[in-house]
């Protein structure tokens, strides 16, 4: 499935190959995006800046900070995360927790999510449990003595399967296989051609189809799950399965910023220690401030979303001037994250610079979001990536890394995790 972002931004590749002249390779283009937006502000100032791409798209470009408050202040029914064409009821036919958002969380499904996923609490109710999952995981996952993100991607998996629905699904790698599948494509979803003898039922073919296969495995798993699963703990409070496709989706972010994490931190020796020094003590149940500062801080580097786009569902004005209704508004989060003009050392990896009591709330750095698009499950994410990296550390050291980097050159623009390999020893 095309994301907003995707779509959004299909052209955006090429408006950055159109002002540089040339066909960037995907390490060059964030680098050639940056430099086009920072040539952009150089010439005709901070004001936003409305361009069209060649793929026809035209987009609002907001390239002054002072502009970023109001983009994550503003509610939904001014901005809204989704394009109108979105807006559309549900299809029968779309799996679990996949359908539209309508620009804001329904009160049920924001309901279900907090119950879930506990948003504000550092660290979640069932922890101790994650914890035992992630530690268990995590000796498979170290056994080899080598990190790639194939090994890591199939650890997380069982963890999340184990996270979300329990401990029956831990093996379920055809769910995962279905809903990431589905999630890849459920904008060309075919319909299934009637059989010769006569159209079946649509039951029937729901039922057959691999949206049904994959609710129906869901709803199995959830009438036998725990209470300390996501699911279990969100069920007494609403549509509770109609939300595991979107957190599956999620935890699926965490094993290329494990190993992004893993990587800085082979690289900087120093905070190494530090990290493994906190892993080893462990100074709360799930606390690990310094190895959390480390996440975000590699997430600041390398975001998962770097770009945010909203459609304005009304007429708005961005300094001074006036863009119509369906206007679609984009944020280039991963450029002003690495900003150099508005950012200290944007290109380093500092994780102190995260312990400032308001450096959550500063709107330059924004790995999870801010105001009411933030996502809910930022500090479960940061919990569990945090904790997954404490079990790496606490037995391992980090030996040798690819790809190579200088802890004093200027980090990279772009971190494949299907580059990145770890070799680990054990303590």
């Amino acid at each position: 499935m095309r994301t907003v972002q995707g779509a959004a931004l299909g052209g955006f590749g090429a408006l950055v190959r159109g002002l540089v002249g040339t066909r960037p390779r995907p390490a060059d283009a964030v680098t050639a995006s940056a430099e086009a937006l920072h040539s952009l502000r150089a010439r005709h100032g901070c004001a936003p800046r409305l361009l069209r791409t060649r793929s026809g798209k035209t987009v609002l470009v907001l390239l002054d900070p002072r502009d970023l408050r109001r983009f994550y202040a503003e509610p939904p029914t001014v901005l809204v995360a989704d394009p109108p064409r979105k807006c559309r009821a549900p299809d029968p036919g779309e799996p679990l927790g996949t359908g539209p958002a309508y620009g804001g969380p329904r009160p049920e499904r924001r309901r279900v999510d907090t119950e879930a996923l506990t948003p504000g609490l550092p660290v979640h109710p069932s922890y101790p449990r994650f914890r035992a999952v992630l530690a268990e995981e995590a000796r498979h996952l170290t056994a080899a003595g080598t990190l790639e993100l194939g090994r890591v991607r199939r650890a997380v998996d069982r963890a999340a399967r184990r996270i979300v629905l329990g401990d029956a699904a831990a093996d379920d790698e055809q769910l995962t296989g279905w809903l990431r599948h589905l999630r890849a494509d459920a904008d060309d979803a075919r319909v299934p051609q009637p059989p010769p003898n006569g159209p079946p039922s649509p039951t029937r073919t729901a039922a057959r189809s691999p949206h049904g296969k994959a609710d129906a495995r869901i709803r199995a798993y959830a009438a036998r799950a725990g209470r300390d699963t996501l699911v279990g703990r969100a069920a007494p409070h609403g549509d509770a399965l109609g939300r595991v496709h979107p957190w599956l989706s999620a935890l699926d972010t965490i094993p290329g910023t494990l190993l992004r994490t893993l990587l800085l931190l082979g690289a900087h020796p120093c905070e190494l220690r530090r990290a493994a020094t906190e892993a080893a003590g462990d100074p709360g149940p799930g606390e690990l401030p310094r190895l959390r500062a480390c996440v975000r801080e590699a997430l600041r580097l390398y975001p998962a979303v770097p770009e945010l786009v909203r459609v304005a569902r009304t007429e708005t004005r961005w300094q001074g001037v006036s863009h119509p209704a369906g206007t679609t508004v984009l944020l280039p989060a991963g450029f002003h994250q690495r900003d150099p003009e508005q950012v200290p050392a944007a290109h380093a990896f500092v994780p102190d610079r995260w312990k400032g009591p308001g450096a959550d709330r500063d709107v330059r750095m924004a790995p999870f979001g801010h105001g009411a698009g933030r996502c809910p499950g930022d500090q479960l994410g940061l919990l569990l990536t945090a904790a997954l990296c404490a079990e790496v550390l606490r037995g391992h050291r980090i030996e040798a890394v690819r790809p190579a980097l200088d802890p004093v050159e200027p980090l990279p623009a772009l971190l494949d995790p299907r580059a990145i390999r770890l070799s680990l020893t054990r303590r």
